[in-house]
């Protein structure tokens, strides 16, 4: 019996075998239903277009301001001297959570808040696929498809990989679609890593389509955003040159800064993030929006508004006078915010400042109260006396139902020129340093600085610029950790706010105070410019080591 009922099984399985390979052939005409095949992406430049705007959302997610994500939980300023959350851990917000609770944070096996290996190279296999299968299929759709969508998508692989090195300082190269017999790659050398940026950011620059459409990547953004990677890199001839190349392309200020934030098509927004109300949005309104727009009259009666986000005093009082003299509460205490630059007024929420036919009121007890950061919750109002007004549109209504669809912007030429004058600063040329610094100061109508006669001096100059000029837009952050200041500026240190206390006469008391709740301090360790490569790279790489990793982890 049993000898028998072995042979049955075994024919039986000879027989389920060869049905089983007649099931697999046919199978493999068939197209799979939870993803999209190559022959349907590539059957019309829609569906191919389609998959590469897909990719575009990783600069979405990484712009950091309003648009990146629902909750705003990559808002990068939030993690730097500028921007204080009032939020311990609520929304999804790790602001506080990451630097004011010692190290537990951050640890040698992830990157904590920062984690984005596994999602980076995710996101470069795909443009790998793309970048594979356009050779293939985009001559079938036009003459130059291939070329100028090409371009594109190395645009972004760039970006991609300029974000590993800005959380890590090294990376692997995988510069094509990889299968399992290329899985074990050994971490490249910075220097090369910003070779293959460079490469990608210049062949786009060269090849994206001149009259591309608006809201997509432009040959300046291109130009633009090499620029930017040059700083990382201290290439600072490439800054220069690819400043200069921005310009050609059609880099410009707008006459108007407040102008920036109101107008998606400025020409000195060099990349932008369009949403629409009701179909594509985010939550910027009740994020931002001070208290008072959800009070019951007006113009968002119940509205439901969190005011998650206030500007510092760090920040606020680095606002210069409209005459280029810088800010001083010991000389103009009295009446802190008349007669600030304009970049002050397009920016920042005060108390007193005219808003939708209101007057701002961050007093104690006032529509848009101050209150006191508490570790165990979310304050609901500013903890710092101001609110951000940048990404807010003065008087739209509809947020309150369906949703804000205020613009968020990636790159703007004001940062390009910033760059240009810190690469001309670190040659040493500290002239042409000056006269990039001017072109952004007197747009606003400030007085050209000194010639610095020193690098540190320049760059202190350069550093007040670029954290007034792009407050709130996702630049501060970084720009300590590259600068190696961040443990200068955070470490052991506390943000601060504007206690303002109404009199019986009308006047007002002002009092700097902490922002950061009682007892904590922020913290940034030295380990913190770069951090843990992911233990499962490591365990699951076996041409990456422990030692590998970055120092401190």
């Amino acid at each position: 019996m049993k000898k028998i009922f072995a042979r049955t099984v075994l024919v039986s399985f000879c027989l389920l075998s060869l049905c089983a390979c007649k099931w697999i052939n046919e199978a493999l005409d068939i197209e799979p239903s939870d993803r999209f095949s190559v022959n349907a992406i590539w059957s019309t430049e829609n569906t191919a277009d389609t998959y590469l705007l897909g990719l575009y959302s990783f600069l979405k997610e990484n712009n950091g301001n309003v648009g990146c994500d629902a909750n705003l939980t990559r808002v990068w300023d939030a993690y730097s001297d500028i921007l204080k959350s009032n939020s311990w851990n609520q929304y999804n917000h790790p602001y506080n959570t990451t630097f004011l609770q010692g190290q537990s944070s951050f640890n040698g096996q992830s990157a904590g808040a920062f984690e984005c290996w596994q999602d980076c190279y995710d996101r470069i296999r795909r443009c790998n696929e793309f970048l594979r299968d356009v050779a293939v299929f985009g001559p079938k759709i036009s003459d130059n498809y291939a070329t100028t969508r090409s371009a594109e998508m190395r645009f972004i692989r760039a970006f991609i990989y300029m974000k590993l090195m800005a959380v890590y300082g090294k990376c692997i190269i995988r510069d094509a679609v990889d299968g399992p017999d290329q899985n074990d790659k050994a971490l490249a050398k910075p220097d090369d890593v910003w070779d293959f940026i460079e490469a990608d950011l210049r062949y786009a620059a060269a090849n994206i389509n001149p009259k591309q459409t608006p809201g997509r990547v432009t040959r300046a953004t291109a130009w633009g955003m090499l620029s930017r990677a040059a700083l990382y890199a201290h290439r600072w001839d490439v800054a220069i040159e690819a400043a200069d190349e921005c310009k050609t392309a059609g880099g410009a200020l707008d006459p108007s800064y407040a102008n920036v934030f109101e107008d998606i098509y400025s020409p000195e927004n060099l990349l932008t993030f369009e949403f629409l109300q009701n179909k594509l949005t985010h939550r910027g309104d009740i994020f931002f929006r001070p208290l008072g727009d959800g009070a019951q009259g007006g113009l968002h009666p119940g509205a439901n508004i969190y005011a998650v986000f206030g500007p510092t005093s760090e920040l606020v009082d680095s606002y210069e006078m409209a005459d280029g003299t810088p800010f001083s509460w010991a000389t103009h205490g009295a009446d802190p915010y008349t007669g600030r630059e304009p970049r002050f007024y397009a920016s920042i929420l005060y108390n007193g400042a005219q808003w939708e036919g209101r007057t701002i009121e961050t007093f104690e007890g006032g529509a848009d109260k101050i209150v006191e950061f508490d570790i165990s919750g979310a304050a609901g109002s500013t903890v710092t006396g101001y609110y951000l007004r940048k990404f807010i549109t003065e008087k739209q209504t509809g947020w309150e139902k369906y949703g804000s669809d205020h613009f968020a912007i990636g790159l703007r030429y004001a940062e390009v020129l910033l760059n240009k004058a810190e690469a001309y600063a670190q040659n040493g040329d500290f002239t042409n340093a000056n006269n990039a610094l001017t072109e952004v100061r007197s747009r606003v109508g400030l007085p050209s600085k000194p010639v610095a006669t020193t690098l540190d001096e320049a760059m202190a100059d350069i550093k007040h610029e670029r954290m007034v000029e792009l407050a709130g837009e996702g630049r501060r952050f970084w720009d300590l950790r590259r600068w190696k200041d961040a443990v200068q500026v955070l470490n052991e240190k506390n943000l601060h706010g504007c206690w303002i206390t109404k009199n019986d006469d009308g006047t007002f008391t002002y009092k700097q105070v902490s922002c950061d709740g009682k007892g904590k301090t922020h913290t940034f360790l030295e380990s913190y410019y770069a951090f843990a490569i992911p233990i499962t790279e490591i365990s699951n790489n076996a041409l990456i080591s422990p030692e590998d990793n970055n120092p401190g982890w």
